[in-house]
């Protein structure tokens, strides 16, 4: 079988840095990967193509967490993320627009494709949303989207993993299926048997320390769920590659 080609989801420029280093061939860079991933800034992107001009990165386009029916600023937000990220070295945008019945806004997404032009174009797991995946797909299609990045409708690609072979099959070439949410070391090579899969998406982290807040425990900088003040997660080169050598096996 072919080797699959890996891209890791990345909340930093140092995480992707270090996929790169273990040797994934693309990023989806964003933000705060804690609510699904939000637009990285600038600087993560310049950052990143600084130390890493070959890789291939995907910035992400979402301006906040909760839903994909954006207001009018939002949009208009999102259209100038694009092409500022586009103008300074992004291979391509990542993004997802839904009605407020969760099908597919076609006319958003045709407006950001004109921005994207003849880069690389995501939709993202927004279409683990929608009412019918078939319908949306032929809507993407039409768009001329690169691809779809999706768990089967189901919180994890192990769950949804038939639902994602059916898209393959539907596909048939014309958009790419991309499985990604739940997909480990353990499971890669049992989602690549069943689906063909040739390519695939996970974010792989460990836990690391910043010692600066222990001094008073008691402050948090979050809101309802108050998570350690003391850790963050981090991608290491090491995970990544071990990740890759499993999925190929």
């Amino acid at each position: 079988m072919e080797n699959v080609f890996f891209e890791a989801c990345c909340g930093s420029a140092a995480d992707a840095i270090a996929a790169y280093e273990g040797g994934a061939r693309r990023v989806e860079l964003n933000s705060d990967l804690f609510h699904g991933g939000l637009t990285p800034t600038l600087g993560e992107l310049r950052t990143v193509k600084k130390h890493c001009p070959d890789l291939t990165v995907m910035c992400m386009v979402r301006p906040r967490e909760g839903g994909f029916c954006y207001t009018d600023i939002e949009f208009e937000t999102m259209l100038e993320d694009a092409r500022i990220f586009l103008e300074n070295g992004a291979d391509g945008i990542v993004f997802g627009f839904l009605h407020e019945d969760a099908t597919v806004d076609k006319e958003r997404c045709a407006k950001m494709m004109e921005v994207i032009g003849d880069k690389q174009s995501v939709f993202h797991r927004a279409i683990d949303v929608v009412p019918d995946p078939f319908a949306a797909l032929d809507v993407l299609i039409e768009l001329g989207v690169t691809r779809v990045l999706t768990s089967g409708q189901k919180p994890t690609v192990p769950e949804g993993i038939f639902t994602i072979k059916k898209m393959m099959e539907y596909a048939d070439g014309r958009i790419q299926i991309l499985p990604g949410a739940g997909i480990t070391p353990e499971n890669a090579q049992w989602v690549r048997e069943i689906t063909g899969t040739t390519q695939m998406h996970a974010a792989m982290h460990r836990v690391a320390y910043d010692r600066s807040t222990v001094g008073n425990p008691a402050i948090y900088f979050g809101g309802a769920v108050y998570p350690p003040e003391d850790r963050y997660s981090v991608t290491h080169k090491d995970d990544i590659a071990g990740f890759i050598s499993a999925a190929n096996q």
